[in-house]
């Protein structure tokens, strides 16, 4: 019988191991949460975990740059916008929400 929601396959191996504790309500609240998107806690929590990595990683304000690469983003910086009609137009138009 094919499940409800098939697994994808990993085609690499995983070699790392994370240990961590929980309350029985943690612990708890994760296995349903888990159950209730098909996945195992493994997955689960991989899962959540790594997009909030990603989204911790993405929102940084401080970045350390070498010389080359600090000289290119200034460079880059004072360059002249480049015009976008499509785009200004999209902005400049009132939403459907607003229109009502």
């Amino acid at each position: 019988m094919p499940l409800a929601h098939p697994r994808k396959s990993n085609a690499r191996r995983k070699e790392s191991r994370l240990n961590l504790r929980a309350s029985a309500q943690q612990d708890a609240l994760i296995r349903k949460a888990a159950a209730s998107l098909g996945k195992n806690v493994t997955e689960f929590v991989l899962d959540s975990a790594c997009a909030n990595a990603e989204h911790v990683l993405a929102d940084r304000r401080h970045f350390v740059l070498d010389e080359a690469r600090w000289k290119a983003f200034l460079k880059a910086l004072d360059r002249p916008a480049v015009e976008r009609p499509r785009l200004k137009k999209l902005l400049t138009t009132p939403s459907v929400i607003e229109r009502s």
